[in-house]
């Protein structure tokens, strides 16, 4: 997909300031329905993760994408494929959890989770177990998979999940899904939160602490590379911790959201390949939103010419894949999503080379 032009990021420009304008007074929804009855243009919000993590870029990617705000470039003229009249912000978040619990109170239209974190949300188990389900919670996407990074410093001696006893360790803050998989992963290998001194903060801040000494390792879930890790690991400040063994197999035997899977060798510079786990990124939504929205913007998503856009912007977004994109869910498909599937399930047995 070609950038947008000057023109036409100056006109997201100014309407992005419109709508956080209507924002202050209004809230969200008020602001969508505000614009949309004055200027014809629909503004939705993605809720996506830390600015440096990888829900944030990739989330700004599927803004630009599903974006198609009026004067845009013809899509077949190499302009944008995007919903007509959507303009689409990517809001950078604590994370899954803050997403979920904020797609449950209609203040966002879309937002990235993790799969385990959607599950236990829309049946009320596991970390959501008592608080009542978020059943209208909707699966647009399967995105890619995150990893799970244990990063330590390199002079800490950590050299498995054991080493972790006594030291500083950054677990992830509050209302991210980092946290919700550092427990299961510490309870796996038979530690408790007692057995550490945990900190609770953002990968970026963690990754300052880590520089300073003030930790000896953090876990953060997101798909690799990751910008934070890739900055200690190219000044050869850390390296990533093995998740093996059987604590690994039976986390992911227990929980079939969960995947044994390996970080790739120089994935990060000077790392070789480690085992890890893994777990689906999905774009989540509302049952209550449009169908047609929704429809439009999982075209959007797919549309060839998007392709360049993600292989270009991230190498995250580069694993979106249209054969993958209903697997792994967790939850249902919104209406909207599964009819654009079954379209083209139905449009390759029509054509078998597509």
């Amino acid at each position: 997909m070609v950038q947008p032009s000057f023109s036409r990021s100056r006109l997201i420009l100014r309407l992005g300031l419109l709508v956080l304008t209507s924002m202050i007074g209004f809230g969200s929804a008020h602001a969508e329905t505000a614009a949309s009855s004055e200027t014809g243009i629909r503004f939705v919000q993605i809720a996506t993760g830390p600015t440096a993590g990888t829900y944030f870029p990739v989330g700004g990617l599927i803004a630009n994408a599903i974006s198609n705000p009026p004067g845009s470039r013809p899509c077949e003229r190499g302009g944008s494929c995007g919903v007509p009249g959507l303009i689409a912000v990517a809001q950078s978040t604590n994370g899954s959890m803050a997403n979920l619990a904020s797609l449950a109170a209609g203040t966002v239209d879309l937002g990235m989770s993790q799969a385990d974190l959607a599950y236990w949300a829309y049946h009320g188990t596991g970390v959501y177990k008592g608080k009542e389900p978020q059943s209208k919670l909707r699966g647009i996407a399967m995105l890619y998979s995150e990893s799970i990074h244990l990063v330590a410093r390199k002079d800490a001696r950590i050299t498995s999940v054991a080493d972790l006893k006594g030291k500083r360790v950054s677990v992830g803050e509050e209302g991210s899904g980092t946290l919700v998989d550092a427990m299961l992963v510490l309870e796996a290998y038979g530690l408790r939160k007692t057995d550490i001194k945990p900190e609770y903060t953002r990968p970026s801040s963690a990754a300052d602490a880590l520089i300073q000494g003030k930790i000896d390792a953090f876990f953060f879930v997101a798909g690799a590379p990751v910008s934070a890790v890739t900055a200690l690991t190219n000044e050869g400040l850390a390296t990533l911790v093995p998740l093996s063994g059987p604590p690994a197999h039976a986390l992911a035997q227990q929980y079939p959201f969960l995947l044994v899977s390996t970080i790739p060798a120089d994935t990060y510079e000077g790392v070789p390949e480690t085992p890890t786990l893994s777990v689906g990124a999905l774009l989540v939504c509302s049952a209550d939103a449009p169908d047609e929205l929704v429809y439009g913007i999982t075209a959007a998503i797919f549309h060839p010419n998007t392709r360049p856009l993600f292989a270009k912007g991230h190498p995250a977004a580069n694993k979106i894949a249209l054969e993958t994109a209903s697997t792994g869910l967790g939850i249902p498909l919104h209406a909207g999503a599964a009819r654009y599937y079954d379209g083209q399930k139905g449009a390759s047995a029509t054509n078998p080379t597509q």
